[in-house]
């Protein structure tokens, strides 16, 4: 995938600074006098403590949480250092549970690395007893959150926990390699907390311009009090558990968070500043654009016989794919040695000759071949839905840090990304697909909205043949093919496992959601491929499929849901529902019936209209000589494009909740087959 966090200067406009060329003023942080591993008093009464008070039903609460930021040389260059400081108090067993096993996130964003250290916990008994965390307690692992998205954890379990404990731990925090000038830093936590802190120091760098802004999101901005050590502090008091939700927005639009960041004071409006910021950029991408005669000449070779606009559009889109090496892509072989010592490309002409470079240096690659071919090309620069939803009403470009390539084909600006290794073409990568873009212009810049791929694009086809025993068991061959943006998210999530992992993966699915399944010859296929359906394939077994009572079986037809739960199982919830693409399914499922078998109801399972946003279509029937049952199952979500079609509001969640429940009963709809019935239900289906 590509790095879709390119350089972001402090503020809009101005020269980069270059901080190679600037002297560090700030000192590394002196020793603290008490020593590293000493902890703040713990207060009787937060012993005694025996209720919470932000919420009164939340099993533990943070007492405090303190963060300190500030810009350390740690025997190189500075970077952007975080030193946080937790106290929890546990109130019943739930709590314990939850509590006691911590998972320290080290998100990666773009090619910018977290790194997580210095953690040292223990816990504080009822009766004031300490249990250290002991060092080798501490380990490493990919954790999977409720969107989906992996993310490296340092993980540890601290000792002796119960309920009426307080525990406490700290770690440290390094942020990228270099000095950040945006920074994120979060209010909220799992669990309540009644004391947050910050203590940010700003930048100190000779020379530079500019000074540091604060912008609260999902909450009310605090002010900033001037501390000691040239620290400026900000809190926030009973703040509520953020709790993640699945199919909820970006969490980043809901839970309270606060940007830290460095900027001009130009006070300009909104509309203005777009408008100045887009002509910066076509500026700056014009160069990055440059057509050298390598480029014309290679441009030439690739168009030189196709039909078409979109054809030639094409050609250079797949060459730049498939034969530029994207060193920011996971599944490209390089090792982060090689990836440090990769030059870095001045020009379109570099990346052509070398064969390699980042996101960036392919996506100008293909611009400098569109333009060459005699198509108008610009960089757009838009937001990732993934993260937060975007508003322009706040004037900064570090919203916008994500970027396409759109070309003008006839009257109409049409968008692309080969950077991204597994999009299609024609598509843009699920969260800039329905986005505002800001196209740069030497003189009128716009917003142009992407379009978004409607559910046909993005496809899961299964496929099942069993063979039904007298007994029930059932056992065939199962494939499953995914394309669009279920292909990319599953090839992404994939593609740095070894073929043992991802066997392992198709087991552990399908087994979790069959009881009794037994899963033999497993494969995961076209993992890396840009073009292929990413496919699962495996032969199963599964004793006691259909239900037996005397001379009769009981036999669900829609296999690939069988076993699935409710979508929405909670009659309430927190967040609005929200979809990230239009999606459909496809499944034919065939059974060889037990000899001396046939279908003794004939009631196939009802079809759902959702209007133009989804349908639901299933049909059974068996073939003419009775041996063969056939189902098979249409479904799509999300039909009409438009942000309608996949944000919900919570008062809709109610009707929302009632058509996917309909859906899952169908689903879970039971035909009767009854030894030496003859009785047939319609054909099976010709598709």
């Amino acid at each position: 995938m590509k790095s879709h966090f390119p350089r972001l200067r402090p503020g809009a406009f101005g020269a980069l600074v270059c901080l190679a060329a600037l002297a560090y003023l700030a000192p590394p942080p002196a020793s603290s006098a008490r020593g590293e591993k000493d902890w703040k008093p713990v207060d009787p009464a937060e012993i005694a403590l025996g209720a919470p008070t932000v919420e009164k039903d939340a099993d533990a609460e943070a007492l405090f949480w303190e963060v300190k930021v500030a810009d350390e040389a740690d025997g190189g260059d500075p970077r952007t250092v975080l030193r946080h400081y937790v106290r929890i108090k546990i109130f019943n067993e739930r709590g314990r549970e939850s509590q006691s096993k911590v998972d320290i996130l080290a998100p990666k964003v773009g090619s910018r690395e977290t790194k997580i250290s210095d953690i040292a916990g223990r816990t504080i008994k009822p009766d004031g007893t300490v249990v250290e965390l002991k060092k080798e307690d501490i380990f490493e692992r990919t954790v999977v959150k409720a969107s989906g998205v992996k993310v490296k954890a340092k993980s540890f379990a601290l000792p002796g926990v119960e309920p009426g404990s307080i525990i406490e731990y700290r770690w440290r925090e390094v942020r990228g390699d270099q000095i950040s000038f945006y920074d994120r830093f979060d209010f909220s936590r799992d669990i309540p907390v009644r004391v947050v802190k910050y203590y940010v120091k700003p930048i100190q760098l000779r020379g530079f311009p500019y000074g540091m802004r604060v912008q609260t999101f999902n909450g009310r901005n605090t002010p900033f009090v001037k501390e000691k050590d040239g620290y400026y502090s900000t809190m926030a008091e009973n703040v509520p558990a953020f709790r993640e939700e699945p199919y909820m927005p970006p969490e980043y639009s809901v839970r309270p968070w606060m940007l830290v960041y460095y900027s001009e004071d130009r006070n300009l409006e909104p509309a203005r500043f777009w408008k100045e910021y887009g002509r910066e950029v076509y500026e700056e991408s014009r160069a990055e654009m440059k057509v050298g005669d390598e480029v014309k000449r290679k441009a030439a070779e690739l168009v030189a016989d196709a039909p078409t606009p979109d054809e030639k559009i094409k050609r250079l889109f797949e060459f730049c794919r498939s034969q530029i090496k994207n060193v920011y892509d996971d599944a490209n072989g390089m090792t982060a040695e090689q990836r440090a010592k990769a030059k870095e490309n001045k020009s379109p002409a570099d990346t052509l000759k070398r064969g390699v470079g980042t996101g960036r240096d392919i996506d100008m690659l293909f611009a400098a071949l569109a333009v060459a071919a005699g198509f108008d090309a610009r960089l757009v620069n838009l937001a990732d839905r993934g993260d937060t939803f975007f508003d322009a009403s706040f004037p900064d470009a570090y919203f916008i840090r994500t970027y396409d390539i759109a070309v003008k084909v006839g009257d109409q600006w049409r968008f692309y990304d080969p950077a991204s290794s597994y999009v299609p073409f024609g598509m843009l990568r699920w969260q800039e697909e329905g986005q505002q873009a800001l196209l740069s212009d030497p003189k009128d810049p716009v917003f142009v909205v992407t379009p978004l791929s409607g559910p046909e694009k993005s496809v899961e086809r299964r496929s099942g043949k069993f063979k039904l025993a007298e007994d029930g068991a059932l056992e065939g061959d199962v494939r499953i093919e995914y394309t669009g943006h279920l292909a990319v998210d599953l090839k992404e999530y994939y593609d740095d496992e070894s073929p043992a992992e991802r066997e392992q993966a198709i087991v552990e699915k399908f087994k979790a959601r069959i009881t009794g399944a037994e899963i033999t010859e497993a494969r995961m296929e076209n993992v890396s491929d840009p073009v292929k359906p990413l496919v699962y394939a495996f032969h199963v077994r599964i004793p006691g499929y259909a239900q037996r009572t005397g001379k009769r079986l009981f036999l669900q037809p829609a296999f690939f849901q069988k076993g699935l739960g409710a979508r929405f199982p909670v009659a309430t919830r927190r967040h609005e529902v929200y979809f990230h693409y239009p999606w459909s399914e496809e499944d034919r499922v065939q059974f060889e019936l037990p000899e001396g078998y046939g279908l003794d109801n004939a009631e196939s399972p009802g079809a759902l209209n959702g209007g133009e946003l989804s349908k639901y279509e299933p049909t059974a029937g068996v073939s003419k000589d009775g041996r063969t049952l056939v189902y098979t199952r249409k479904f799509y979500f999300g039909q009409g494009g438009g942000r309608a079609a996949l944000l919900f509001p919570l008062a809709s969640y109610p009707s929302l909740k009632n058509y996917f429940d309909q859906v899952n009963k169908q689903d879970a709809h039971t035909l009767v087959l009854k030894q030496g019935a003859t009785a047939a239900a319609a054909p099976p289906p010709s598709n």
